[in-house]
């Protein structure tokens, strides 16, 4: 039975587990961005992100704890010397997943996973959209119809007045 285990299994024994989500970690730490299956996405951000926020720490411990996981020099000193100095502001959340469409030979889910503040476009475009103005579709046009026409109402009653006192006037 498998009572109170809320992790997604992948279908995997513990062995093949452990190894895949070790490779997927590898991966996205050394390629910022990786492209897999949307339930392996998941279960690698909930791999990935305790171990992130371990690395904020740059201590000898933490980077032993965080090997234990890894068990890649390279990818432990990409994570500490260029991920880490970036993220050391952020509580949390350091990781993105983008659903991408379907697999075409399956028709498994794909998802694009990667490191929320190395996609500078991304994090560009949210600013730029962030600045524009809140449009509705309610309200201002009703407005703008109803203030020109009344302008225009007034505007006929003061030229008709001064049409009749000019046709007065030459009448006398």
């Amino acid at each position: 039975m498998r009572h109170g285990k809320k992790f997604n299994h992948l279908g995997r024994k513990v062995g093949h587990r452990k190894a895949l989500l070790k490779n997927l970690t590898i991966n996205l730490i050394e390629h910022k961005r990786i492209k897999t299956t949307l339930a392996k996405a998941k279960a690698l951000r909930k791999h990935v992100e305790p171990i992130l926020t371990k690395a904020k720490s740059n201590t000898t411990h933490t980077r032993r704890v965080v090997f234990s996981y890894i068990q890649n020099k390279e990818a432990v000193k990409e994570l500490y010397s260029t991920i880490a100095p970036k993220i050391g502001d952020r509580p949390g959340g350091y990781t993105r997943v983008i659903r991408t469409g379907f697999r075409r030979s399956d028709g498994a889910e794909m998802a694009m996973i990667e490191l929320v503040d190395f996609n500078e476009v991304y994090t560009g475009k949210i600013e730029k959209a962030s600045t524009t103005k809140k449009r509705t579709r309610r309200g201002k046009k009703k407005k703008e119809e109803t203030t020109p026409v009344a302008e225009e109402k007034a505007e006929d009653i003061v030229e008709d007045t001064t049409n009749e006192e000019t046709a007065d006037d030459n009448a006398e």
